[in-house]
């Protein structure tokens, strides 16, 4: 199910970036005291009171023509189109500007929730200063600060209060999955070719397909899925027409929708830098992988071309060790038949529970084989583990101190993990957790 979205807007340097960073609760989006800064939207996941959105930081809107503020108000139209809330964000410092009430003009049309955050405002003295901003039409001035956090919790209520309705999903049992990838990657073909007719637009243009579409079918065991075609990703500086910027929103979501992805690439271009970044936020988003190597007909082969395509992918795609590999064509159907049953069986890896003593006997076992480690003379005791989720599997292990355990003692565990149950596909989470 898609997490609903909040768009932080506003004129440039008046702390959308701070404050975004603040609800995010890292330093994700590049913060400058130079406007203009942000010049593309920036994601993140933001959570207040269990409830759980997708947050946008968009570059500055104002009525000068300063270089790239075009681009700039096109990111925010198209965050405020996508976005279920808006924070307007403006300086307490300066008071109500020109660029203020420009601002506010064009979110009058946005016809959405909007929170009007006053930024800046430090101490209590400056509270009396906020009053102007109801000259903007847009409801109570929230103050706040967001560099030192004050005011940012009433903020997060207001955005709640204003999120739509969470809706049940309707079938947990169907399969979700999308296909993601650079533009003319061969995605939509893909999608025809799995169906066996033509319901998607395929073009050899990159960048055909807008929206993202979902279709329904059901395999020859009655499995139903629902396969989301998602518009082509760019490297967002590279791109400038409207409607792409549209893409790779919908890409976001398509991917926050899904149980399993789909992570193109095109075998005549080979490995590109963004493609990792593309299926890093799968990864992050703990979805189920697959690594899908399109165009594979056009290839001239050898008896090592696939052991060299699988490690270059490993060495690149370090971070989705998990991922199965497979190489096909849409042109000619290779192996394409073996994707649904490949989309099952990581399905049935994120919805797999553990019992916890079996979960511990192989940490026992982990812990024979490598014993845990020492810090300052102090060793890391491991308690027990539990499993607590799944989609993704995620597992709790419980220690006398969590600072003594180390990143790599986590990972050995996971491995062993990994080797003693499968979880083919999907990324599992380990948190260490002091027993109380």
């Amino acid at each position: 199910m898609a997490l609903p979205t909040v768009a932080i807007v506003g004129r440039p340097n008046v702390g959308k970036s701070t404050l975004f960073n603040r609800i995010a609760g890292e330093r994700i989006s590049i913060v400058e005291d130079v406007e203009g800064v942000t010049r593309d939207r920036i994601y993140a996941t933001g959570e207040w009171l269990n409830r759980k959105f997708s947050l946008i930081d968009t570059g500055g809107i104002d009525d000068v023509d300063a270089p790239f503020m075009e681009q700039i108000k096109h990111q925010a139209d198209i965050a405020m189109t996508e976005a279920d809330v808006i924070v307007f964000v403006v300086s307490g410092k300066e008071g109500v500007t020109d660029a203020d009430e420009y601002v506010a003009k064009i979110l009058y049309r946005a016809n959405k929730p909007v929170i009007l955050a006053v930024n800046k405002v430090d101490n209590p003295e400056m509270r009396n200063d906020i009053y102007d901003f109801y000259s903007l039409g847009l409801g109570d001035p929230y103050p706040i600060s967001s560099v030192h956090g004050i005011g940012t919790g009433d903020i997060l209520d207001s955005i709640v209060e204003n999120l739509p309705v969470e809706e049940e999903e309707k079938n947990p049992d169907i399969i979700k999955f999308s296909l993601i990838g650079r533009p003319n990657v061969g995605k939509s073909s893909l999608i025809n070719a799995i169906l066996g007719e033509d319901r998607v637009i395929a073009s050899p243009v990159a960048g055909t397909t807008r929206d993202a579409i979902d279709t329904s079918f059901v395999d020859g065991d009655g499995q139903e899925y629902t396969m989301i075609d998602t518009a082509g990703m760019r490297k967002s500086g590279k791109v400038y027409e409207n409607t792409e910027k549209y893409s790779v929103m919908r890409s976001m979501r398509a991917i926050d929708r899904s149980d399993i992805v789909l992570m193109v690439i095109n075998a005549e271009e080979g490995i590109r830098e963004y493609d990792k970044r593309i299926a890093g936020f799968a990864h992050d988003a703990g979805k189920g992988m697959i690594i899908v190597v399109n165009k594979w007909d056009v290839i001239e082969k050898d008896n090592h071309t696939v052991a060299k395509w699988e490690e270059n992918i490993r060495d690149q795609f370090q971070f989705l060790s998990y991922a199965p590999i497979i190489f096909v064509s849409a042109q000619t159907k290779q192996r394409l038949h073996k994707l649904p049953e490949m989309i099952k069986r990581i399905s049935e890896s994120q919805n797999k529970r553990i019992p916890s003593a079996v979960l511990n006997d192989i940490i026992m076992d982990a812990i024979a084989i490598n014993p845990t480690p020492t810090d300052k003379g102090k060793r890391l005791k491991i308690f027990y583990g539990t499993q607590v989720a799944v989609k993704p599997p995620t597992f709790v292990i419980f220690v006398n101190e969590e600072e003594l355990m180390h990143f790599s003692y986590m990972r050995f565990l996971e491995n062993q993990i990994r080797a003693a149950f499968g979880f083919e596909g999907t990324p599992i989470n380990l948190i260490a957790r002091k027993r109380k």
